[in-house]
């Protein structure tokens, strides 16, 4: 790379980190979707140096709405999923608007970029006989008294008793748990805090997770974790989506991923009779309208709440 090259490739790392930084510091996102950003940013700021041969020509030279349309229409071609393109999407029209106002860019060319709607097909959801075969697993694999059965056992009880993320369950600390009023503050997207109640089986098995357990496990790295690893730190998400894969399989009930366990919770909390703006709370959702996708699918008890309260049902 001639030192042309080599300052572009400066310019674009340094850009990089610069909206990196903003999407932390300023917009609050998660660890997760920072990364997301960046990387398809860098993937626009890849397609921009193979439309400009020469190599000193500035990073973000010949961004324009038809670039950012052509570079979407190739992705689509090639098969990325509408869920991908709409965030793919969402993550250049913020990076042109921080880089117009920040003074990389003459004008916001993604302004009027409009993406693909993310397909709202929700991922499959156990039945509630299934989720109890799943947790009564856990906990039957934990009378081993093996601390990461324990911890296993006490992750996958909480994570369907409050339809929390993984990437919020692996973020709460001990003293963010009250087992005597039997709820657990969360943080959410964007550091925003909600306290969810949970039910007495995951009390349980978070207690004596807390009592033969976590003391197994802890270590200097531990800090207030709740949940360790086998090394005494703050356990990985994929360690437990890997959990989460194998004890579906040994109950015989369908695989799903920490997320369907998260839309099962949903799903029967509604089927349970309760109303859409208390699931909005426990999940965490910013607008009703995400909550409300789950309504299809309980179509009965919609259909026996319309008969009880309209008068001319």
């Amino acid at each position: 790379m001639n030192d042309a090259g080599a300052g572009r490739a400066a310019s674009e790392e340094s850009l990089l980190e610069a909206f990196s930084r903003f999407l932390s510091l300023q917009r609050g996102l998660s660890v997760h979707t920072v990364r997301a950003y960046v990387a398809d940013v860098t993937q626009l700021l890849d397609h921009l140096a193979g439309r400009q041969p020469a190599d000193d020509v500035p990073a973000l030279a010949g961004l324009d709405l038809a670039t950012l349309r052509a570079w979407l229409a190739d992705q689509q071609r090639r098969g990325m999923s509408r869920a991908t393109l709409a965030r793919r999407s969402a993550a250049v029209r913020t990076f042109c608007t921080w880089a117009y106002r920040g003074g990389h860019l003459a004008e916001d060319v993604g302004l009027r970029l409009r993406s693909p709607r993310p397909d709202r097909h929700l991922p499959a959801v156990l039945a509630v006989d299934d989720a109890a075969r799943l947790l009564e697993t856990a906990r039957q694999r934990a009378d081993d008294d093996d601390p990461v059965h324990l911890r296993d056992w006490a992750a996958l009880e909480l994570l369907y008793a409050t339809g929390t993320r993984i990437s919020e369950l692996v973020g709460v600390d001990v003293p963010d748990v009250d087992l005597r009023e039997r709820t657990v503050r969360v943080t959410g997207k964007g550091d925003k805090e909600r306290v969810v109640p949970l039910g007495v089986p995951a009390a349980g098995a978070l207690e004596t997770w807390l009592a033969r357990g976590r003391p197994a496990l802890a270590g200097p790295a531990s800090g207030r974790a709740m949940f360790l690893g086998a090394r005494g730190g703050r356990v990985d998400p994929r360690t437990l989506r890997g959990v989460l894969h194998r004890l579906t399989a040994v109950a015989g009930v369908h695989d799903l991923a920490p997320h369907g366990l998260r839309h099962t919770a949903a799903t029967h909390l509604l089927a349970g009779g309760s109303d859409l703006r208390t699931v909005q709370e426990v999940l965490g959702h910013a607008s009703l309208a995400t909550t409300q996708r789950y309504t299809h699918v309980t179509p009965e008890r919609l259909l026996a709440a319309y008969n009880q309260a309209h008068p001319r049902a």
